[in-house]
């Protein structure tokens, strides 16, 4: 929510580009005798992996919430735990489970119903289509998780993730999108939310996500980081004014019960994703 009105005012290549370097100049500071402990090599290269694929992931996703609604974007991101396992097919080579079938055959639905809720039938807008494809590059995020994370300091990591990540989105920003208007950087209420995403929603969240993901095994991690389209979806309505139409309860229904599928329907299946 926060995010939205800020992007009323700055580009999003901009604002993600000024978070992230902010976010990792602050992490820095704060772990600076951890950094000259563990940061090495191999600590820089999986940093420069994850910022890759997050900041694309991350940029794509925030452009195409210039052009659909914070209830929207939040529950086509989530459909990121769906992909998953088909993404680690193709890496791995690990068939995934009937309930990975099951799942993305619901997410399907789910954004079916979504789109033909107009009244110009196939109506996923182009902020829709931008969404899911930031899902799938938070699914390559993930994949290189999973091949990058053990045996290393998760916050080190992170430090150069996050200054990758500013780095993707400045890059665009240079080439596609204005500079934001120097009025904007003498208003209060700017430094006030950018503060927020920084600090709270860089700084705070993503450290905890990274290290909870060391810690959690990777479905019971996915599940709980699925939860964010849900309190997306209820801010939107509650305070971004998002109607709560049947359709969209179907479709949001639909793509949530696919995250459900995914993650807690236990299979014995040997050969196939965990």
């Amino acid at each position: 929510m926060v995010l939205k009105d800020v992007l009323d005012a700055v580009p999003p290549s901009w604002l993600l580009g000024i978070r992230f370097v902010l976010a990792g100049a602050v992490m820095a500071v704060l772990l600076c005798r951890r950094l000259r402990r563990h940061l090495d090599r191999g600590h820089v290269v999986a940093g420069v992996l994850l910022g890759l694929s997050g900041g694309v992931g991350y940029l794509v996703q925030n452009l195409g919430l210039v052009d659909t609604t914070p209830g929207h974007n939040a529950f086509l991101t989530a459909t990121y735990c769906v992909m998953v396992p088909f993404l680690h097919w193709v890496v791995a080579r690990v068939r995934p489970r009937w309930s990975n079938v099951a799942a993305a055959a619901l997410a399907l639905g789910g954004v079916g119903v979504l789109s033909l809720g107009g009244t110009d039938g196939l109506s996923l807008s182009w902020g829709d289509w931008m969404t899911l494809f930031g899902a799938f590059w938070f699914a390559v995020q993930i994949e290189v998780m999973v091949h990058v994370a053990p045996g290393r300091d998760v916050l080190s990591m992170t430090v150069v993730e996050f200054f990758v990540m500013g780095a993707v989105c400045l890059a665009y920003g240079a080439l596609f999108q204005p500079f934001p208007p120097l009025a904007v950087f003498a208003e209060p209420e700017f430094w006030s939310q950018l503060a927020y995403l920084v600090l709270f929603c860089s700084c705070l969240c993503t450290v905890c996500q990274n290290v909870g993901q060391a810690h959690v095994p990777p479905a019971q991690a996915s599940l709980l980081l699925s939860l964010e389209s849900v309190f997306g979806v209820f801010f939107s309505v509650v305070l971004y004014g998002e109607p709560l139409t049947l359709p969209l309860l179907a479709g949001f229904a639909l793509v949530f019960a696919a995250i459900l599928v995914s993650e807690l329907v236990p299979t014995r299946t040997r050969g196939t994703v965990p």
